[in-house]
């Protein structure tokens, strides 16, 4: 499933204290973009976001899941932060 491949991603290249993912394609169905990929909530919480802006963050986990940005993941809500921060 894509939901398992972009938590084993994340997981390997960030080592979050916490990830939760929910996948959101459900509430989507019927949009034109539902076939083009799913749609996820991500919130995560990695030592690496420590010190950088939000635009990085989001850049981080980009990098990561990016094949999949082309081919499984439509719309990806990002709320990434440093542990400590609420």
């Amino acid at each position: 499933m894509i939901a398992d491949d972009i938590e084993a991603r994340l997981r390997a290249a960030l080592a979050p204290t916490a990830l939760s993912l929910r996948d959101d394609s459900a509430r989507h169905a019927g949009h034109a973009g539902a076939r083009e990929g799913g749609h996820f909530h991500l919130a995560i919480v990695s030592d690496r976001f420590t010190g950088l802006p939000r635009l990085a963050r989001h850049r981080l986990v980009y990098h990561c899941l990016a094949d999949l940005m082309q081919r499984g993941i439509h719309a990806l809500a990002i709320d990434a932060r440093a542990p400590g921060e609420s």
